[in-house]
């Protein structure tokens, strides 16, 4: 007799749930291989389920179509800060900027380097550290550097944190929603093993082949044995071999 391979997988799992509950609408309930109190608990739990498992593979996806803009946007706020730094530098190096205008920025005075920002906390750190300082040096009567003006930037930079925040909430949901599908694994699993236990025990009298066929009728999954196939494999042996 093969051996019975309960779903591992959430499109099997809701498969097996499907038939199971199809098969116990169509039955009247004297001959149901499975008992109502399963079927009731079957019939509310399946579309929970299957939504909270639609509602993941949405937030993914949307997450997906969104990593461009992310990316473009990232970039975009990047090369900003990274030129307004670059023209106060050069500002300061031609001396028409004193060098304790980098300050401001939360920089050094005795180099003129561009902070790094290949991270995206990298460039928040460092972009709110250069906009506010930026802004304060003006209302101290300091002269503003152009091409790009902070203006600009902080319009770039905003943009950035506007696309980072959508994204960090649909981060959020699609853990929030692989989490309750992780924990709804559970339910399901054991709503698949109390169902499959019951239609086998129901047709326990019934000979190997004949009970096989009934329980996959209501979904269960066999799997032959190695020697089986083996068995399965071996061609017939001709009784009468010709001369």
């Amino acid at each position: 007799m093969p051996y019975r391979r309960l779903p591992n997988t959430d499109s099997a799992r809701i498969r097996a749930m499907k038939t199971a509950l199809e098969r116990g609408k169509e039955t009247p309930p004297s001959e149901m291989a499975y008992s109502a109190k399963n079927l009731l608990r079957l019939q509310k739990f399946l579309p929970l389920f299957e939504h909270n498992i639609q509602l993941h593979k949405l937030a993914v996806a949307s997450q997906n179509t969104k990593s461009k803009m992310y990316n473009d946007a990232f970039h975009k706020a990047k090369t900003y800060l990274t030129h307004f730094i670059r023209v106060m530098n050069m500002a300061v190096y031609r001396g028409d900027l004193p060098v304790e205008t980098r300050v401001y920025y939360g920089l050094p005075t005795n180099e003129l380097k561009v902070p790094l920002m290949l991270t995206e906390n990298e460039l928040i750190i460092w972009g709110k550290r250069i906009i506010e300082g930026e802004e304060l040096r003006l209302r101290k009567g300091g002269s503003p550097v152009t091409n790009p003006t902070i203006a600009v930037t902080k319009v770039r930079f905003e943009s950035f944190l506007e696309v980072h925040n959508s994204r960090q909430i649909l981060i959020k949901k699609a853990k929030d929603f692989s989490e309750r599908t992780a924990d709804m694994r559970k339910e399901a699993d054991e709503i698949i093993l109390n169902i499959w236990n019951e239609i086998e025990a129901h047709f326990s009298s019934l000979p190997d082949d004949t009970r096989k066929r009934e329980c996959e009728e209501y979904g269960l999954v066999y799997i032959l044995r190695k020697s089986e196939i083996k068995k399965v494999e071996l061609p017939a042996v001709d009784a009468n071999p010709a001369l």
